[in-house]
């Protein structure tokens, strides 16, 4: 069943509605925001009780792969459908995932409800940024969306306060728990102020191409988890995994040049724009979710605070996010696109500078300043790229060049989840090989000894000699992960050197 691009009918909105539309569109985006800063807060208690912590990572990984799956998906259909009832669907599988992961009672349980969470989160970021683009100009993104991302520095304050409380007070599971009424609040303000109209058009879902998207990203993510750890990198699982992504992947390249909807249009990938700035919204990906992974376990079984204090320590990066998203809408009409990225970048750089500097004895306002300076860049960063391709299209691909971007995001940060658990997993593994036999003899087999540096009963039962062993080996993985933070943000300013040097708006035919 073949199709054309569906026609937008424009409706007058009072300014009111606008507004009310984006306080929907904000609690839409809590949703997300809540459960990053949450989860990645409470992932040492998580880890404690339910185990398999060389697992640990998957719940982070699996919840951005099919994420990062879906959101090019949920970009198309937004604009072969309309905005609004993508979003509303999206949310309400968000919920479902967000009620199945709080009862979970294993890894695996949990593992696969957060998959249920992704595919409904993949609909509200890049649906509610793409509505921002359809209802405010140019001048005044840059504002609405760093509203939208205010939401994340309003999350990451009140979300870790809520789930370390949570978290040492009541039980884990209730951390997912809490979004179902704000979710509930969402469902009701899209579902009563957000009105659109599309001229009807048959249309055809490209099932073959997001499904080798799917088999492709996945099978990267598995062979980088488990390379090192579940396999050796040189065996045959590795190989075939790899080998499985690669086809996959350029099977699909070929297959989107031909069909007549794709999911994620060659064009994308050809403009030099929109491909240059979503390579540079990858690695934002990678080092946001490299932080949020690993930053609290640092905090918590590195530097021996609470849940609370790790909390606010990854706060302080979501608090600096939305302020410089918001600041870079006048920066960008000044210097362009391009000269806001690169200075986001710099910010990038140096705080990752500061986080190499840290030691076990560091204290946490330190790990908080070197935050809140890696969520200014970050954010200089992505609202720059985003409002940049935003500005290159017309309304009937806007869903589509924002689903490319945060599709990439996504991607690095599946991508930068794995690989940092691979860091991690293999420095923590020469380090326990390498243990005095003084401590050799009573540590735990594998990985889940890390365990024992933030579980309060396990943590009692174990020498401190021990447990300051595992610290260190602890330490020495994320060390590793603060240089990697800072190759990848000096990769960031090669690629958009590049951008083209403007920022005035463009449409592709």
């Amino acid at each position: 069943m073949g199709s054309t691009q569906p026609e937008h009918v424009d409706q007058p909105i009072s300014p009111l509605s606008r507004r009310l539309i984006v306080v929907g569109l904000m609690l839409a985006m809590a949703l997300a925001a809540m459960d990053g800063t949450i989860v990645a807060t409470a992932i040492p208690t998580i880890v404690h009780d339910l185990g398999g912590f060389s697992l640990f990572p998957w719940v982070f990984s699996i919840y951005l792969l099919v994420q990062a799956v879906m959101v090019p998906i949920y970009g198309k259909l937004a604009d072969l459908f309309g905005r609004k009832p993508m979003l509303m669907v999206g949310s309400a599988i968000f919920l479902l995932g967000s009620a199945l992961s709080g009862l979970s009672g294993s890894m695996i349980e949990l593992i696969v409800f957060r998959g249920i969470q992704g595919i409904g989160a993949a609909a509200i970021i890049p649906i509610s940024t793409t509505i921002v683009g359809d209802l405010f100009g140019l001048q005044e993104r840059a504002k609405m969306q760093g509203y939208l991302s205010s939401v994340w520095g309003i999350s990451a304050v009140v979300g870790p306060a809520i789930g370390g409380f949570l978290v040492e007070y009541a039980s884990w599971h209730w951390i997912f728990y809490i979004n179902v009424p704000i979710g509930l609040a969402a469902l009701f303000m899209i579902g009563r102020y957000l009105h659109e109209r599309l001229a009807p058009h048959a249309h055809r879902i490209d099932a073959l191409g997001a499904s080798l998207l799917l088999i492709g990203t996945g099978a990267l993510v598995l062979g980088l988890l488990e390379g090192g750890v579940g396999w050796p990198w040189l065996s045959w699982p590795s190989i075939m995994v790899f080998a499985v992504s690669i086809v996959s992947l350029g099977i699909f390249y070929g297959h989107e040049g031909r069909t007549s909807e794709p999911i994620l249009p060659i064009w994308v990938f050809r403009h030099r724009f929109i491909a240059l700035a979503n390579a540079g919204s990858l690695v934002v990906g990678v080092v946001s979710m490299g932080l949020s992974s690993y930053l609290p376990i640092f905090v918590q079984s590195g530097l021996g605070s609470t849940p609370l204090v790790a909390g606010f320590a990854l706060a302080a990066m979501s608090i600096g996010w939305p302020v410089a998203s918001a600041f870079s809408g006048k920066l960008y009409l000044r210097i362009g696109f391009r000269g806001t990225a690169l200075i986001g970048s710099s910010v990038m750089i140096l705080a990752s500078l500061g986080f190499l500097v840290l030691t076990l004895h560091s204290a946490p306002w330190q790990v908080a300043l070197a935050s809140l300076l890696m969520g200014a860049g970050l954010g200089l960063n992505s609202t720059s790229l985003l409002v940049g391709v935003q500005s290159m299209v017309a309304w009937n691909q806007r869903g589509v060049v924002t689903g490319s971007n945060m599709f990439t995001r996504t991607l690095g940060s599946t991508v930068g989840v794995a690989i940092f658990g691979t860091l991690v997993n293999a420095f923590l593994l020469g380090w326990l090989r390498r243990a005095p036999r003084a401590i050799a003899h009573i540590l735990p087999p594998g990985l889940n000894v890390a365990a024992l540096t933030s579980g309060t009963q396990t943590h009692l039962n174990m020498p401190q000699s021990a447990v300051f062993y595992v610290r260190q080996g602890l330490y020495g993985g994320i060390h590793q992960i603060f240089w990697a933070l800072l190759l990848v943000s000096v990769l960031a300013i090669a690629l958009e050197w590049w951008l083209p040097k403007t920022h005035q708006p463009q449409e592709i035919s």
